[in-house]
Parts: structure tokens; C-alpha cells; sequence
């Protein structure tokens, strides 16, 4: 598994009816995208959530790295550039899945947290820890799943959730999620990655 995601931070005055069209219109495309494990449609909007930003930022999980770099460099990203000019992609290594008991549900908000891997940490430890707090979130009864990754160049961890229900004490960044393409979430392994 591979997780990736790129942020467009939108004016502050920005129409996210734009987005949320763009969304509805051109969402569907994905759902049947080979080697996709799941694409979370995120926007943040200024003054909800207590976002200060107005944002597009949607949060993948692939299943076949083939997959990812089809998307990246076959066409499917070439939407985005066009649209927003060419972002920053951040791309994660998996680490650990979970699904959780809503699962069925349509997932309505996103939740990602960054945490730091200090230099004086043990980096198997910091993981350990990372995954047992995956599957506490993943026992959560709006949880509908959950993953952990890290970018090993920068030591970044990143805790992606998406909940049927908001949950009640919300980490990191909050996103409402408009859409989710899954066609192939049960290819992805559950529990750690190695």
C-alpha cells in the first residue's frame, strides 16, 4: 500500500461550489480505477471546522505502486495540473490498515495527523505505537477505516482516518469528504505491512 496526497490551497474568497461541482461531475471517473484502493475526496472550508483555509485535498491509498504511477503520469493527474497548475504530491510507504465497523456507511469527514519521528527516536518504536493507536481508532464505532504510513526521507508519520461520523475529539486536520472511490479497499491487507 501507498498512500499519497496533494493540498490546493484556495483563495479565501474562492466559490468551493467549484469544487464541489468538479467533485460530482468528475469523482465517478476513479471508481473503477485499477490497482486504486481507495480515493477520499477532502475539501477544507474557511471558517468550518475551524479551517482557515479554503481547500481541495484529496487522500489516496493504492494497492499497486503500477497503479499510482498510471494516475501520476498517464493522464489522470493531468486534470489537476490544468486545473490548479502542478501541486506538490505527497506520497507515503504503508505501514498499516484497518477497517472499522462503519465500514458500510459512506464515510462524511476525513481526519489526517502528521506526527514527527524525532532524531532521538526509535523509529520501530514510534511505529509501534503509531500502529496500536490505528487499531484503537479502527475499534471506534464511527470509524470506517484507517491507515498509517511514513515518509522515510523526512521521518513523517501520517494517521489517515476516514468516520462515517464526525469523531468526537477530531486530530490533526479535519476534511469533509464529498465523495469516496473504493474499488479496490478489500485488496488492501489488514493489519502491519511487513
Amino acid at each position: 500500500m501507498d498512500a499519497m496526497q496533494y493540498e490546493i490551497t484556495l483563495p479565501a474568497d474562492y466559490d468551493m461550489d467549484i469544487i464541489r461541482h468538479r467533485i460530482a461531475t468528475k469523482g465517478p471517473i476513479l471508481d473503477n480505477f485499477p490497482g486504486l484502493g481507495l480515493k477520499a475526496y477532502g475539501i477544507r472550508v474557511r471558517g468550518v471546522d475551524g479551517s482557515p483555509v479554503n481547500q481541495y485535498a484529496p487522500f489516496y491509498l493504492w494497492t499497486a505502486k503500477e497503479a499510482m504511477n498510471t494516475f501520476l503520469w498517464g493522464g489522470g493527474f493531468s486534470g489537476i495540473i490544468e486545473s490548479f497548475g502542478r501541486p506538490e504530491v505527497q506520497h507515503w510507504t504503508g505501514i498499516g490498515y484497518a477497517p472499522g465497523p462503519a465500514r458500510s456507511a459512506a464515510p462524511r469527514t476525513a481526519t489526517k495527523r502528521v506526527e514527527l519521528v524525532g532524531a532521538g527516536a526509535d523509529p520501530a518504536s514510534v511505529i509501534d505505537h503509531g500502529l496500536a493507536e490505528m487499531h484503537g481508532r479502527a475499534r471506534m464505532p464511527q470509524a470506517h477505516s484507517t491507515a498509517l504510513a511514513i515518509d522515510p526521507r523526512r521521518w513523517e508519520l501520517v494517521h489517515f482516518t476516514l468516520w462515517a461520523d464526525p469523531p468526537p475529539e477530531p486530530e490533526g486536520l479535519s476534511y469533509q469528504v464529498l465523495h469516496l472511490c473504493s474499488p479496490h479497499l478489500d485488496d488492501i491487507p489488514a493489519g502491519r505491512h511487513w
